[in-house]
């Protein structure tokens, strides 16, 4: 997957965010309430968009742990994880038709 052409500068700017807001998770999680959640996922999804590091990271902590992967994507609403699900459908749909004419 080939990172999106944007400003080198840009770049850090939103990685340098997503670690601001991570760290900001683990303050605000404390408090009443989801908040930390959000700036944990927030920092994640910037993290996550910007670095090829983090992303093989992340396939790989997705394949130690694949349901845990699974609701990670569908929380930050991936679009590998949609694409991944339609497939998934599409071959148990293509399964059940080909048991039904046998």
């Amino acid at each position: 997957m080939e990172i999106e052409r944007r400003h080198p500068a840009l770049r850090v700017v939103q990685l340098v965010l997503g670690v601001i807001l991570i760290l900001c998770a683990g303050i605000v999680g404390p408090i009443p309430g989801p908040g930390g959640i959000f700036f944990f996922a927030g920092g994640m999804i910037l993290i996550l968009r910007n670095s090829r590091w983090a992303r093989r990271q992340f396939a790989r902590w997705k394949r130690r742990w694949p349901k845990t992967g699974h609701v990670v994507d569908l929380s930050m609403r991936r679009g590998s994880a949609v694409r991944r699900r339609a497939r998934s459908k599409a071959e148990l749909a293509a399964d059940t038709a080909s048991e039904s004419a046998n």
